[in-house]
């Protein structure tokens, strides 16, 4: 969660809320995305489509992070999923699909509008037509500027990629930063999250494909380095196959809530949570917070989720709502339309470690 009504500086604040989301969620009647049709290949970004239009899964929306801005309202990053010239799929062959990164506006976080323009292409990243994905941007120093951090493929998700950045002054216009903030041979990392620390320094969590989220630290932002071991392994029942995607929340004198998707198997992912005193070692929940389906946008996959915390109303405690991409599974091999779908927190007392 990045809070710039909190503190509009990069400090712990933006990650800080006085009560854990806790394990309860409902999930809400419309989608706060949708993906393109099949019938527009060739999006403006700021177009919106009829619920009813034909989709087949060729277009897609996916990693819903949002900022809530320091004068209220909020602005949601999100990759978009189109066809490459030459690979007519789409969505459903994503390795060799195009992604861009896009935004949308909401004065109440429940209530969705595109912006005009591409916050970032895969060109100006310098992968070509292939992907820019997960975007997470956070205040750097006093908050003057932004920073994104994206992960930035030229190919497969077999293949070694890399975790690069980008600055902003207004959170629309984006200049590349240069060099690479992370890689490694024959890794492929994915969802960047970052978390201010108390010292002045950052951790980035990121999912390291085929072991798990592992973390790695920087005093300034730039250049990270591995910390040992791993956050979350990929070794529960609904796990198994992927740990991915943090979204890490610091509840005042508790501790950390992180809420990551679990994938047991290709075709089957649910949102889990767990629990940690210092960000280092987590104790994962029992079961799901949200599962797929039975029907719906995410009858196959619950998966990359964001938290924004909502106003209090009246005598209404101050709850929160979760958006997450969701995969209808319409498509072969559990593939399909990918929608960022949201649901809201029912609050309830989950335990925190002391």
């Amino acid at each position: 969660m990045i809070d710039l009504s909190n503190s509009s500086k990069a400090s712990p604040l933006v990650h800080t809320i006085n009560t854990d989301p806790g394990n309860l969620w409902i999930k809400d009647v419309a989608v706060a995305i949708d993906a393109p049709p099949d019938s527009d290949l060739n999006p403006n970004p700021e177009t919106i489509w009829s619920r009813e239009d034909h989709r087949t899964g060729r277009c897609g929306v996916v990693s819903p992070r949002i900022l809530a801005l320091p004068r209220g309202g909020f602005r949601m990053y999100y990759s978009q999923i189109l066809p490459r010239p030459g690979y007519p799929a789409g969505a459903n062959d994503y390795d060799n699909a195009s992604t861009r990164i896009l935004s949308a506006y909401s004065q109440d976080g429940l209530t969705w509008v595109p912006e005009p323009g591409v916050r970032l292409s895969p060109q100006e990243a310098g992968v070509g037509d292939f992907r820019v994905v997960s975007s997470e941007v956070v205040p750097i120093g006093d908050g003057s500027q932004l920073r994104m951090y994206f992960e930035c493929c030229a190919g497969s998700q077999e293949e070694t990629n890399s975790i690069r950045s980008a600055t902003s002054a207004d959170g629309l216009k984006w200049t590349m930063d240069p060099g690479v903030r992370f890689a490694s041979a024959g890794h492929n990392y994915a969802a960047p999250r970052i978390v201010f620390l108390e010292n002045g320094w950052c951790r980035m969590y990121l999912c390291d494909r085929g072991s798990g989220i592992i973390s790695l630290i920087s005093s300034e932002g730039l250049k990270f380095h591995p910390e040992p071991g791993l956050r979350i392994s990929q070794d529960g029942a609904y796990d198994s196959h992927a740990a991915f995607a943090p979204e890490i929340l610091r509840v005042a004198n508790a501790g950390y809530v992180m809420f990551y998707a679990g994938y047991s198997k290709a075709g089957r992912s649910d949102i889990l949570r767990a629990v940690s005193s210092d960000g280092l070692t987590w104790v994962k929940d029992v079961g799901p917070v949200i599962t797929p389906g039975p029907t719906g946008w995410d009858a196959a996959k619950s998966s990359e989720m964001c938290i924004i915390r909502l106003g209090a109303t009246g005598k209404e405690s101050i709850s929160y709502r979760m958006f997450y991409e969701a995969c209808d599974g319409t498509a072969p091999n559990a593939r399909g339309v990918w929608r960022i779908a949201s649901a809201t927190s029912q609050h309830n007392k989950s335990q925190l470690p002391q």
